[in-house]
């Protein structure tokens, strides 16, 4: 099923693209980058966003494959479209040195397992949650927002190794989250993909 492109949202791409030259990015680097920035009209996010090509092309696959796709907060999962997730906030509890966030991640990484996506947008906390699991994600989507703790929990997803989108600014939230899940949701899938 074809998406069909409001021509808002084409007035808004291309006047991004009229501000800021994005055609040296790798092609689904520069979906997700276009996306985040058309979500929050910062043209920052392109140099301060992290990725990798390879990454992405494994993500989107697994995506496009039925992945579950795990999300910290409704707010992220209400940006995400023409696909389900699972948001465990709801039935989370706080506790000694655990926030309802983390304890969300817990829930959901019982639920579903192994080859995941992860999409965070609003608490580094879960961030961390995910960090101090053995969760196995075919991608994490890391782009918490806040003074405390978020730009901290991003570096150490990067320096997880794990396959992720992050950025290094204390930016982020729950509408650049689903922006970047999005980008590779509506990137086209060739015919080889579905052979």
């Amino acid at each position: 099923m074809n998406r069909i492109v409001h021509p808002i949202e084409q007035e808004s791409f291309r006047r991004l693209r009229a501000r800021l030259d994005t055609s040296h990015f790798p092609p689904l680097t520069r979906a997700v980058v276009e996306r985040v920035i058309h979500s929050a009209a910062d043209l920052e996010y392109a140099s301060d966003l992290v990725m990798d090509e390879g990454d992405l092309e494994r993500g989107r696959a697994a995506l496009h494959a039925g992945a579950p796709v795990v999300v910290d907060v409704e707010m992220v999962a209400a940006g995400i479209t023409r696909r389900e997730t699972v948001c465990r906030l709801g039935e989370a509890v706080s506790g000694p040195g655990l926030t309802r966030s983390a304890h969300a991640v817990r829930l959901a990484h019982e639920q579903v397992g192994p080859g995941a996506l992860w999409v965070i947008g609003c608490a580094p906390t879960a961030l961390e949650e995910l960090l101090a699991l053995d969760a196995s994600p075919a991608l994490v989507i890391g782009l918490p927002v806040g003074f405390v703790g978020a730009a901290e929990s991003k570096a150490a997803l990067r320096e997880s190794g794990l396959p992720a989108v992050s950025n290094v600014s204390e930016k982020g939230g729950s509408a650049v989250a689903a922006a970047a899940l999005n980008a590779l949701l509506y990137h086209p899938v060739s015919a080889e993909e579905t052979s």
